[in-house]
């Protein structure tokens, strides 16, 4: 008896291996662009899940911003119900008025349609596509925006954002790969424009920067790459658990301990601060470096200055050897 093809064969463990666990008879949803990557995970998961006992559904995000994107959605939305991914839902989503540019606004609301949808439909998690070549094309954007570790941590196998688990199965997989395990399954990929729009700085990289570091330093760039961002994710997560206790210990009724934020390594402060600004209600899209190091600046570098505006309208200022919030 002849097998899979041993890239078909290669998604189909991948996805096994991260839908272990989840109690039977859960929903899980694949994210599905109709682009290979997704096109290969949504065929492995309709495959593997109900083998699993688990049942798969599928969601396409119909973003407006091309002629005919509905047609496409609804068409990705049919070949699910084809085999057998129930739910198939489009979801449109408007990326006006959100801010960043034209890629971040569009990611932004394709995640928040993600969430929602996925809470309503009570999924377990959701699974997303992203392969290899886009962990290391994240590196090297987080590179270029001066990024820390855990900007350069990239893209988590698991994420739990309020109860659902998105799930990137595909991060040790090429997208070589994925394209070859459509060609074997016989699915023709849907070939974005936007991605090789020089006007995206992801389209750039992809289409010019990486490229030119593989023809400099060997194919091998790619894995590096993500390998590094693997071995960031462990440095940062320890170092986050290592910031969370000295926060909670820095903890006054009315703020943080100036004297006790100013005896830290300097990693476990900025990230105390950050994790203390978020917990203040600021959006983590908006809260940025440039917010942290004034926060720093009122710690280690005080000279009577005034408060720091964080997003959200908040302002945090230092009063007497304590860190607090501020309303004059």
């Amino acid at each position: 008896m002849v097998g899979p093809a041993p890239t078909v064969a290669a998604t189909r463990v991948a996805v096994r291996r991260m839908l272990h666990g989840i109690r039977k008879d859960a929903l899980v949803l694949v994210a599905c662009s109709g682009g290979a990557d997704s096109l290969a995970l949504a065929a492995a998961t309709a495959f593997v899940a109900p083998r699993m006992g688990l049942r798969a559904g599928l969601i396409t995000i119909d973003h407006g911003l091309q002629d005919g994107s509905d047609r496409r959605a609804a068409a990705v939305a049919a070949w699910g119900e084809s085999v057998d991914l129930r739910p198939a839902l489009v979801v449109s989503v408007d990326v006006s008025g959100r801010p960043g540019g034209p890629e971040a606004a569009a990611r932004e609301a394709r995640y928040d349609a993600i969430l929602e949808t996925a809470r309503a439909c009570q999924a377990n998690s959701v699974l997303l596509g992203h392969t290899r070549d886009d962990q290391a094309e994240t590196v090297l954007l987080a590179l270029a925006r001066g990024a820390g570790p855990r900007g350069m941590a990239a893209m988590p196998d698991r994420r739990d954002v309020e109860g659902v688990a998105l799930l990137r199965p595909l991060l040790d997989m090429s997208r070589d790969e994925t394209r070859k395990a459509c060609a074997a399954m016989g699915l023709e990929p849907w070939e974005d424009p936007h991605n090789l729009d020089p006007s995206y700085a992801r389209s750039r990289v992809r289409g010019s920067a990486l490229p030119a570091l593989v023809d400099a330093l060997g194919p091998g760039v790619v894995s590096n790459l993500a390998r590094t961002a693997r071995l960031l994710a462990q440095d940062a997560e320890a170092l986050d658990v290592l910031a969370a206790e000295e926060l909670e210990r820095s903890k006054l009724e009315e703020g943080l301990s100036v004297a006790m934020l100013e005896a830290l390594l300097p990693a476990l402060r900025a990230r105390a601060l950050h994790s203390w600004a978020l917990s203040l209600g600021c959006s983590p899209a908006a809260l940025s470096h440039r917010h942290v190091t004034a926060l720093e600046a009122l710690v280690t570098s005080w000279h009577g200055q005034g408060a720091v505006h964080l997003p959200g309208g908040i302002r945090a200022a230092r009063v007497a050897g304590v860190l607090r919030v501020v309303t004059e």
